[in-house]
């Protein structure tokens, strides 16, 4: 790569101008690049939604949810297929391997799917799940004076919103529906042997509109189409009406059997901080830019204030700006401190500017990469250009140390020979490093699983970063030092640190089992801090929102629910810990879809300074006051809310089996009430649903074929009785309205059903002449694991030590007494973490091997790549006690920068191994001589490059900013690795070489005594 730097010599305008293009190619990219949180994955989830109306959980699971899961298990590849079956809708969620082709596979689902013979009535729909599934906005709005708010939403705001290119979906809670409600008299209905469902095809009847062929005429051919309208409620309650199942019954209009009026619905209530509001849901679509799009968002509302007000409940795009900010800051922090570090060690400001220059310049060209790769700046990525900071300047820094030195001791001054000679001189050194440094970072390529998918953003931005910053470094550098370096003073005498170092070497050459003992017992005892640091996968991070959920009995009405609610919110009003409320009473379950009249939702931003943890145990207590007395059976949750990250793994599942649905309810609480004992835990959850009244109908089959009566009669007539019936949408007096039939009198006992009834051959039978009819206990839902019944009781673990905690939780709920059918699965995150752990110590195993490969090809000799492994067994002092001493756990950040460190650690002996070779091949020098020789010379880049390397670091360490924790851990490894490796590394790399070279060193002693 000499020729490099020889064309930059010669043509250096030409160089300056590309480099020019360079930084405005890297400044367009910057401002291109998408802005998110986290990296764009899409998780190899497929979930299946599966809607079958009127049907209860049993039905769904065995006319629907059973059906697609035989159906789907034996496709190619899927991990797990779990399902959970509820009134109305079933879903089933299939998780595959990353490498996972979902577009073949959900072609697989719906060609499978339609080959089912399901329910006519049901529907299928497959969805993906991705981390831009998740809302990026939750936004209240009330209407200003007159203001009609429904209407501006539905025919201005959201059509523009929709028309944002990156936004996917909005959806709006807290509507009314504007109903026509015909309210039949039943009496007289039955009077007249009319049932809803006849009365709805009676009526759709008289509101047709079809084409009826073409008239063919000389010259032109016109369409004929028959209609009869139903324009007006005059006209409406003037339908004549008559019954199918009594003949001789009179026709009656319907406005004398029934009261037709305009009425308005609500299905579910929304409120910010106490006020009736619309609740306004966002997301976006997966590849959008999250702040572009929260940016458009409230340019678009801000257009209606006139007519509307609005308050944010939860803005994904602040937290991400703020993210951001944050990681900008540690990364010019960074790069200060590092600048600093040059300065000190090189005393001269032209060569620091110099050195520096690589910084911008690679992060700039890393953004061209990431540009061309759709890759969005997120935290990952930004967190790879705070960590590269101080790792680019590395290379220039050597480069320029080495001109400089030689010309101070050069006569002959400045010349391009001698900025050529020096840079080739150390060329081998820098290059090895560099793609020492890149090619640690390609096994995170097979480490798999979402921690692969996760970091591999972060290591391509180092990667990126490290290659310009080798390019800037035999380019540039050489380029401006030619020009920076003309006149400078020559060379001082070696220094005290210099003189120190070698007599260092010397004795330790002369002691080199005493120093291996000590080194070796450093290792060991460094080894003995681990089991006090914890062991997870992402350390917590406390969130500011709070999510609490309150479910009521499920047979609970959506007026009762609002009502508890309405309690609840005046004890939040109280808090002062809570600056704003966002309220969902009987709204759609985001993970489900399912709306659940028994459930409120409450999204809880608290203030700045408070104590999560305590503030929760506090505000959960007193809303389980309000419930108990409201309704005894209640349950309460709160928890940090989820920001739709990857997942902590700091949780611990117990999953439950038995076909014994009571046994299995029995022992989920059981091991519930174990959890919530064990005070290292938190947001204990049982995903098994409580019971629930239900009426059975059972059809005696001699006695309804002795009457000529079906199920589907009996099941019409009953249904007909029991909830109102939908006509469709109709346009009367102008006004387009959903229109809905229902009795006067609802059925409200037992014995009311039984005493319907039903309209036979031999004419009118009871319900209880046919039937069984009797009240049972049902479960809510029935949920499945690959095929099993199961219950999963979860709870999230306060401390870091994952592991320790997940099995003594385990232990423990093996010991309770459960029932004998229910057997038991426990584990959790820590499985999940040990398996990512076990990934990651393969990929540093392999990183090792590809740097021992990239050393043997550039060096040429087996033994020295060992000799500069070597450095690599102490890098555990350092970062272990660095933990300990920032209290940071084990976790995947720790094993990415030990990954690290095996580039950054090895680019220091390289450079020394690098310098003793050319004093024994080119010089001549003995080994030790060599050693010696190499040890002044490379002092002060070494130190220069490991300090820079840690000033760089130091901001993202010290940082406690939310949204940089993933780093954290990161920088306090590779600040601890590489200040003890590098200590240990200038006096162990000369010990190990002559171990290695013995017989040559006893030769090189013998001849010197003979010499002598």
């Amino acid at each position: 790569m000499n020729f490099l730097t020889r064309f930059s010599l010669k043509n250096a305008v030409a160089v300056f101008i590309v480099s020019f293009l360079l930084i405005l190619a890297g400044l367009y990219s910057f401002s291109k690049l998408k802005i998110d949180l986290l990296p764009n994955i899409e998780f190899p989830q497929l979930s299946i939604e599966a809607t079958y109306p009127g049907a209860s959980p049993d039905d769904v699971n065995e006319s629907v949810t059973s059906k697609i899961e035989d159906q789907v298990k034996g496709i190619e590849g899927v991990k797990s297929v779990q399902s959970v079956s509820y009134e109305n809708v079933g879903i089933i969620n299939l998780e595959f391997p990353f490498n996972t082709d979902l577009d073949k596979v959900e072609q697989q689902i719906n060609s499978s799917i339609k080959e089912l013979d399901l329910p006519e009535s049901s529907n299928v729909d497959v969805n993906r799940f991705s981390f831009g599934s998740f809302p990026i906005f939750n936004i209240s709005l009330f209407a200003k004076d007159d203001a009609n708010l429904e209407k501006v939403l539905n025919d201005e705001v959201i059509p523009e919103l929709n028309k944002i290119q990156g936004i996917n979906s909005v959806s709006v809670g807290g509507v009314k529906e504007d109903l026509l409600q015909i309210t039949v008299d039943k009496e007289k209905a039955a009077q007249a042997g009319l049932t809803l469902d006849g009365m709805k095809e009676q009526i759709n009847q008289k509101a047709v509109s079809f084409p009826a062929g073409t008239l063919n005429g000389k010259e032109l051919q016109i369409p004929v189409r028959v209609e009869e309208k139903v324009a007006t409620i005059d006209a409406l309650k003037k339908i004549q009406l008559k019954s199918t199942m009594n003949p001789e019954a009179k026709p009656v209009k319907l406005g004398d059997i029934a009261k037709v009026e305009a009425v308005t619905e609500q299905g579910e209530y929304t409120r910010y901080d106490g006020k009736d509001a619309l609740s306004m849901a966002i997301t976006k679509k997966q590849d959008a830019n999250t702040v572009e799009v929260a940016s458009e968002t409230m340019k678009i509302l801000k257009k209606y204030d006139d007519q509307l007000d609005y308050a944010i409940g939860f803005d994904s795009a602040d937290g991400i700006e703020k993210s951001v900010e944050t990681l900008v800051r540690e990364g010019l922090l960074g790069a200060l401190f590092a600048s600093l570090a040059v300065l000190i060690f090189l005393r001269n400001f032209r060569a620091t500017i110099i050195a520096i220059i690589s910084i911008p310049l690679s992060l700039l060209v890393s953004a061209i990469f990431l540009n061309q790769l759709d890759i969005s700046l997120n935290i990952m990525t930004l967190g790879g250009m705070a960590v590269a900071v101080g790792r680019v300047v590395d290379d220039s820094i050597v480069v320029i140390e080495n001109i400089f030195r030689r010309v101070r001791r050069s006569e002959e001054g400045m010349s391009n020979e001698l900025v050529e000679s020096s840079t080739k001189e150390i060329l081998k050194a820098i290059t090895s490093s560099t793609i020492t440094t890149v090619v640690v970072f390609l096994p995170i390529g097979f480490v798999g699983g979402i921690t692969g998918e996760f970091f591999l953003p972060f290591a391509l931005t180092v990667v990126f970063s490290l290659l310009a910053s080798l390019l800037v470094a035999i380019t540039i550098v050489p380029i401006l030092a030619k020009f920076a370096f003309k006149k400078v003073p020559p060379e001082e005498k070696e220094g005290k640190l210099q003189r120190g170092y070698a007599k260092a070497i010397a004795w330790s050459l002369n002691h080199k089992i005493k120093i291996l003992i000590l080194s070796f017992i450093l290792l060991f005892s460094s080894f003995a801090l681990v089991p006090s640091l914890g062991f997870t996968f992402i350390p917590n991070e406390e969130q500011k929102m709070l999510q609490a959920n309150v479910q009521l009995p499920a047979s609970t009405s959506l007026e009762k629910t609002n009502d508890v609610s309405l309690k609840i919110e005046k004890m939040f009003a109280d808090q002062n810990e809570i600056s704003d409320v966002t309220t969902e009473v009987g709204s759609r379950d985001f993970s489900t879809g399912v709306k659940r009249p028994n459930q409120v939702g409450y999204f809880l931003n608290v203030k700045e300074g408070v104590n999560v943890d305590t503030f929760i145990d506090k505000v959960q207590k007193k809303m389980e006051s309000i419930t108990k007395e409201e309704s005894p059976k209640a349950t309460v949750n709160v928890q940090e809310a989820s920001t739709g990250g990857p997942p902590t793994n700091n949780n611990v599942t117990v999953d439950l089996y038995s076909s014994n649905l009571n046994d299995l309810q029995k022992a989920a609480k059981q091991v519930e009430n174990h959890l919530n004992k064990d005070k290292r835990l938190k947001y204990v959850t049982n995903n098994f649903s409580d019971k629930q009244k239900q009426l059975v109908v059972e059809v005696d089959p001699d006695k309804a074929a002795e009457y000529g009566v079906s199920g589907f009669q009996l099941l019409g007539t009953i249904s007909d009785q029991t909830k109102p019936v939908s006509v469709g949408d109709l346009k009367l007096d102008n006004t387009k309205r959903a229109v809905q039939l229902s009795y006067d009198k609802d059925l409200s006992s037992v014995k009311e059903i039984k005493d319907l009834q039903v309209f036979t051959e031999r004419g009118p039978v009871l319900v209880k002449d046919i039937a069984d009819v009797r009240t049972i206990d049902t479960f809510t839902s029935i949920q499945k694991l690959d095929g099993k019944v199961f219950a999963r009781v979860e709870a999230d673990i306060k401390g870091d030590d994952v592991q320790a905690v997940t099995k003594d939780v385990v232990d423990g709920v093996k010991k309770l007494d459960l029932p004998k059918d229910v057997s038991l699965d426990g584990g959790g995150g820590s499985d999940e973490t040990v398996e990512v752990f076990q990934s990651l110590g393969l990929a540093i195993l392999t990183a090792i091997g590809l740097v021992y490969l990239t050393m043997l090809v550039t060096f040429g000799k087996a033994r020295i790549p060992f000799i500069i492994l070597s450095s690599l067994i102490f890098v555990p002092i350092g970062s272990l006690v660095g933990l300990v001493l920032a209290k940071e756990p084990l976790s995947v950040s720790v094993m990415i920068g030990f990954l690290m460190l095996i580039g950054i650690v090895t680019t220091n002996a390289i450079v020394l191994v690098d310098r003793i070779t050319q004093n024994r091949e080119q010089k001549g020098m003995t080994i030790r001589q060599s050693l010696i020789e190499a040890g002044k010379t490379r002092l002060r880049p070494i130190l220069m490059t490991a300090f820079a390397t840690i000033a760089a670091l130091i901001p993202l360490a010290l940082t406690t900013s939310s949204g940089t924790l993933i780093s954290k851990g990161l920088a306090i490894t590779v600040i601890g690795g590489l200040a003890s490796s590098t200590l240990l590394t200038l006096i162990i790399i000369p010990v190990v070489y002559e171990l290695f070279f013995a017989k040559q060193v006893k030769r090189e002693k013998q001849l010197e005594k003979e010499t002598t």
